[in-house]
């Protein structure tokens, strides 16, 4: 099971967190033109640095207005960085110089026992500069690594000495072959009812106060025989937090706990309906790649007619359009109905994500796929498709090779996901497509 080293950047309003992790984040910050929540306001991002990759997060939120509240605030942050990274950069800027809530932030991290890189910001001239970069040896963290984000110097220097902190194969966990489903959604909706019940006793607190989950917990659960590790994540809530800062720090928690996870169960509210932070969330987990299965639960709580199940699926549909091949179940966690039918559906996705096609199979079917539905053409050149072949798993992934992949539309690339898909079901999981070149051998 491969976990991916997680880098949190911490810092004061104004320091240039978010310039940094643009800046790192590189490409990454518009890849995905058509997942909700993805492309706005992106505050985590996959890097990789020599070898290593690790997923990065920016706790930067609202600037607030009194100091009294910028130090509140920088402990949240700072709290939710130590909870859930490996590795935190602490941000800070040469140019205000050292401040009292620079100190009171790293007191606070270096009790946390985790690895701290300090940054210095805005040094873009290390000539001049450099003996103010000294003053940061105050706060007793370590040597201050000298960084321009905005023009991109000392980057490379900081990034060695992050990766350095990261055990040697990080990104291999311990082969622990007990799948991990991690449960996701906003406050509220009734996430840990639903592992009490699975778990068969309440060791997730539940109330009724959204969010009174503090930290996402993993549940061992032992079901048929079988082992599961179930993660719970928590909506992080404070009455005085505004609601976007609060949908940032759940997606933090959400991002990490989907990260370590096989399948994901992504529980709507029926009473609610699906929502645009759904479809935010639900967005994570299928940019990652993971099964996906929709739970949609409090489904006891909905006045039904024989037509209710459709109509709900349809709207269902509609909003989380970008992964129609995620499964949907409707349970009730007060009444327990449907809910042992999960470990079924689970064991199936789990199953898909990590079937293996043969290739002269694959290639069967893209003969018949082009024969079927002609490739596309441009300026009196036609796409020609040469071969497919599975190359991983989890999620199923394929490379075509074509003679020219400026041709390959999006569209026929998924015509063909299609017909793989009808072939072989592969349901709850996404598949990814890479399209590679390979020049027609000369005549």
């Amino acid at each position: 099971m491969k976990k991916k080293p997680v880098v949190a950047i911490v810092g004061r309003p104004n320091v240039g967190k978010s310039t940094l992790f643009n800046v790192l984040a590189g490409e990454m910050i518009s890849i995905v033109k058509d997942t909700p929540g993805v492309t706005r306001d992106r505050i985590y991002a996959d890097v990789s640095w020599l070898d290593r990759e690790f997923t990065m997060i920016d706790t930067g939120g609202i600037e607030p207005d009194s100091k009294d509240i910028i130090l509140s605030q920088m402990r949240e942050q700072a709290q939710i960085a130590i909870d859930t990274a490996d590795v935190i950069i602490f941000i800070t800027d040469v140019k205000q110089g050292l401040v009292d809530s620079d100190s009171k932030v790293s007191d606070m991290l270096r009790r946390s026992g985790k690895p701290i890189v300090l940054a210095v910001n805005k040094v873009d001239n290390f000539d001049k500069y450099m003996p103010d970069v000294y003053e940061f040896y105050n706060l007793g963290i370590g040597d201050p690594v000298p960084i321009s984000a905005a023009s991109r110097l000392g980057l490379g220097d900081m990034l060695d000495i992050v990766i350095s902190y990261f055990p040697e194969g990080a990104e291999t966990e311990e082969e622990d072959e007990r799948p991990r489903i991690a449960i996701v959604g906003k406050p509220n909706v009734g996430k840990s009812s639903i592992i009490n019940k699975l778990a068969g006793e309440s060791r997730v607190i539940v109330s009724d106060i959204a969010g009174t989950t503090r930290d996402a917990i993993d549940t061992e659960v032992k079901y048929d025989g079988k082992e599961y590790i179930f993660i719970d994540t928590a909506g992080l809530r404070r009455k005085n937090k505004i609601k976007e800062e609060l949908e940032r720090y759940s997606i933090i928690r959400t991002v990490t706990a989907v990260e370590r996870a096989d399948v994901v169960l992504m529980v709507i509210d029926a009473v609610e309906g699906v929502t645009e932070q759904d479809a935010k969330i639900a967005g994570i987990a299928h940019e990652r790649g993971k099964g996906i299965i929709i739970v949609v639960n409090k489904w006891d709580a909905i006045e039904k007619n024989d037509k209710t199940m459709k109509e709900y699926e349809g709207k269902v549909r509609q909003i989380l359009s970008f992964m129609p091949y995620a499964e949907i179940m409707y349970v009730s966690a007060l009444t327990g109905q449907r809910l042992l039918k999960l470990y079924d559906m689970i064991d199936m996705v789990i199953q898909n994500q990590t079937l293996r096609v043969a290739t002269g199979v694959l290639n069967e079917i893209m003969t018949e796929a082009v024969a079927m539905q002609q490739p596309p053409s441009d300026k009196g050149k036609r796409l020609k498709l040469y071969y497919i072949t599975q190359v991983a798993v989890k999620p199923p992934t394929f490379v075509i090779f074509v003679n020219d992949k400026e041709l390959m539309h999006f569209s026929y690339t998924r015509y063909l996901e299609n017909k793989i898909r009808e072939a072989f079901g592969f349901r709850g999981t996404s598949l990814k497509f890479f399209i590679r070149e390979r020049k027609e051998k000369e005549q």
